[in-house]
């Protein structure tokens, strides 16, 4: 398992995420505080409070090409 933080702050930005991280088979989380979420869910991202840290937990360790894909939601 990979936790990578990320910042989600706009409808335009959690739409990317989610058609980025829907390209990829294995299972991602993210986390606020105590709220899981699945990370391809925009509904479910949307519930969340973007406002606070935001952690995206990947359930893979080869995940190199999803962090490429990613870098600009990094903090």
């Amino acid at each position: 398992m990979k936790s990578i933080p990320i910042k989600l702050s706009f409808t335009e930005e959690v739409k990317d995420f989610v058609s980025i991280v829907s390209r990829y088979s294995f299972d991602m989380d993210l986390r606020v505080g105590r709220h899981v979420v699945d990370a391809q869910s925009m509904l479910g991202i949307f519930s969340l409070d973007l406002s606070r840290p935001i952690t995206l937990e990947v359930y893979s360790d080869d995940c190199a090409d999803l962090e490429k894909d990613i870098a600009h939601f990094m903090i």
